[in-house]
């Protein structure tokens, strides 16, 4: 079990219900074009966190103000796009952020009850699903010296009942478990002092075994008990700060020297390494793994792809512009957003990787697509654009 009460067609969190950006059972429509916008909402301040999907509503956080110190969440109805609600707090932590970056950077999470929104001020805000405020963490406040001038970035993850995030700086670096339901600490971790924008991600369990969260540092990989925050193993060969690691099928897919794979041993206190391949190296975008191929972007906007198996790199199709998002994957198909806001849906095969559509929104998109009943969601700087197959 990952999350409460998990819905067939729900995007719970970043990257989705597993972490991964893989849209199990879903099918996202792959040409995409003026006639496949179902709508387009404007938005309030920046943003450059992800929508995240439950029932029937899609959930967004932005920040405004001249010091971006106005937090916003939001709730659209999936099917007409219309605000049901908005709330709106002042943040309490640092909100100074790169240029680039914004307050809203990390994407908001939900356990299917309530809705966490995070702030690169690190604020940490719990309503319900109707907007309604459950309690209230002012981690900046609580410890000042975790940030940095840049801005954080590393969002959320939901399991069972505990909300973890990650507050990494070179002053100050912790990682927390958070009650989801009363907002107190249930455990809080010390992590590597070093800037660290990456996020956690999730290993599900099997069989006894519970599901493990999966914290990313320079330092390497741990997991972790996300009751207890008690370490099961580590990775200690060094990881990315910026992309984060991926899970399929009980492998692990870790932005290191390259890509490198684990996988946990039976009793689950140990890992196995499979391969290191130093030509699959992703720059912002997370690793994406989907029909037995793991798919990494560069710094250039080279799409490679590469065996799961082995880690051989199967081919090469050149993508124009810089990626700040990651892609995601659906019914077959990968689905890129640039920052320039021009769209590229990708059919791969061992063979190679075919553009199969294009689209430019024309806005900035620093964000990660979502996808949920059969849906495609992005968010520009502006706008929250919905795609989907007319009827």
């Amino acid at each position: 079990m990952v999350t409460s009460s998990t819905t067939a067609g729900d995007w719970r969190q970043f990257r989705g219900n597993l972490a991964n950006s893989v849209a199990t059972g879903e099918t996202v429509p792959t040409e995409l074009s003026g006639g496949s916008v179902a709508w387009k909402v404007q938005l309030p301040g920046r943003g450059v966190s992800s929508p995240i999907a439950v029932g029937e509503q899609i959930y967004l956080t932005a920040s405004s103000g001249y010091s971006q110190d106005r937090l916003h969440i939001i709730s659209f109805d999936s099917s007409t796009g219309e605000t049901q609600w908005e709330r709106q707090f002042q943040a309490t932590g640092r909100t100074g952020c790169h240029d680039k970056m914004c307050v809203a950077t990390p994407t908001p999470a939900s356990d299917g009850e309530r809705v966490f929104a995070f702030y690169s001020s690190n604020d940490l805000i719990c309503t319900d699903l109707a907007g309604n405020l459950l309690w209230y963490r002012g981690l900046g406040e609580e410890f000042p010296n975790a940030s940095n001038s840049i801005g954080m970035a590393s969002s959320l993850l939901v399991i069972d009942g505990t909300v973890i995030a990650q507050v990494e700086s070179d002053a100050e670096a912790f990682a927390v478990g958070i009650d989801a339901e009363t907002g107190e600490t249930k455990w809080k971790i010390e992590r590597p002092r070093k800037a660290n924008w990456s996020s956690p991600t999730l290993l599900p369990g099997t069989n006894d075994e519970p599901t493990l969260a999966l914290l990313q540092s320079s330092k390497g990989l741990t997991a972790v008990d996300p009751e207890t925050g008690d370490t099961l193993w580590e990775f200690d060969n060094g990881a990315s700060t910026i992309s984060s690691s991926s899970v399929i099928d009980g492998t692990v897919f870790i932005p290191s020297h390259g890509l490198t794979t684990v996988k946990p041993t039976a009793d689950g206190k140990s890992i196995e390494e499979g391969w290191n391949a130093s030509n699959l190296s992703p720059s912002t975008s997370s690793p994406v793994v989907l029909d037995g191929m793991a798919f990494v972007v560069n710094s250039s906007g080279a799409l490679s792809a590469g065996d799961a198996e082995t880690g051989k790199r199967l081919w090469q199709l050149r993508l124009k512009g810089k990626f700040s998002g990651t892609p995601l994957a659906s019914n077959g198909h990968l689905f890129f957003f640039n920052e320039e806001g021009k769209a590229f849906v990708v059919k791969p095969s061992k063979d190679k990787g075919e553009i199969v559509s294009e689209l430019d929104l024309g806005e900035t998109i620093l964000s990660s697509p979502a996808a949920a009943d059969d849906a495609l969601y992005i968010r520009s700087d502006g706008h929250l654009w919905k795609f989907a197959k007319p009827f």
